[in-house]
């Protein structure tokens, strides 16, 4: 038996399995009070798997699904638009392809020299290859592999959101100089990936209201709060903001809107792919 959301109740939650687990892609929108929530629960240990992927230049959820045939795509790490490199950490099939050290902008910027050995040991998203068995988590970049396992993808951004928030401890804010690189406790469209107890993957993609265009969306306290009443037990925020993109079933939902209210379409450098295996 399978318990679906209660659209009336004010909180959230996947769906409980009392049986078997799910074997299929499960979306979800969920009205908050600041914003609109588009979520997709993929089962662990089914045909489908989440990977990471990378453009050369940047492209729209929308491209990078035709090009991977994927069957959904949520945007990932955080680049920087004016040389469209990377300033996150992607590993794809073992292999790194985007290294934040190569980056000349950031690590020539005198503003964030105190912080690149935090920002060099970020969060990411890990894929593992445990013998027969696909394993999925999310740790540090300097986080050691279980033993067993293999290491096959990872796409880094950050911070952590559960079991804690490490905005600090990654380098994101600074309270002591005033620094806020992600404006943490502002309302905005947000961007998280989390892993259940049961080992399912939850794709979240926060939209801010186009009713309300400067005071809609969500904090990274309250997505933390919105993660963990979705059953996860680790999660990561994403690049939000104008990147925050949803893709599924031939449909995209975007995370920001201008002052009028509408959709903002942001290329961007890499996502997070759903696949069939």
């Amino acid at each position: 038996m399978v318990l679906w959301f209660n659209l009336r109740s004010s909180t959230p939650s996947i769906p409980t399995i009392t049986s078997s687990p799910p074997k299929t892609i499960r979306y979800f929108k969920r009205t908050l009070p600041q914003s609109i929530a588009h979520t997709l629960l993929i089962p662990a240990n089914s045909r489908f798997l989440v990977t990471p992927a990378l453009s050369q230049k940047v492209a729209t959820v929308e491209e990078f699904a035709e090009k991977h045939r994927a069957l959904a795509i949520l945007n990932a790490g955080f680049f920087d638009p004016a040389n469209q490199k990377s300033t996150s950490y992607v590993i794809l099939q073992g292999k790194l392809v985007a290294n934040p050290k190569e980056n000349e902008r950031l690590v020539n910027n005198p503003n964030l020299k105190s912080y690149l050995s935090q920002i060099f040991n970020r969060t990411e998203f890990r894929r593992y290859s445990c013998g027969k068995t696909v394993r999925y988590d999310i740790a540090l970049h300097n986080a050691s592999q279980p033993a067993g396992c293999r290491l096959v993808d990872a796409i880094g951004a950050g911070p952590s959101l559960l079991p804690e928030l490490t905005l600090e401890k990654e380098g994101f804010v600074d309270n002591a100089n005033k620094r806020d690189a992600l404006g943490s406790n502002q309302p905005n469209a947000r961007t998280a990936v989390g892993i259940t107890r049961d080992g399912n993957v939850v794709l979240v993609m926060v939209a801010q209201k186009p009713s309300a265009p400067g005071n809609s969306g969500v904090s990274l306290p309250a997505l933390a709060d919105f993660m963990k009443t979705l059953g996860a037990d680790k999660a990561m925020n994403l690049d939000g903001g104008s990147s925050s993109s949803l893709y599924y079933n031939g449909k995209t939902f975007y995370g920001k809107v201008d002052l009028e209210g509408n959709p903002i379409k942001r290329p961007v450098k890499s996502v997070l792919l759903v696949q069939e295996n």
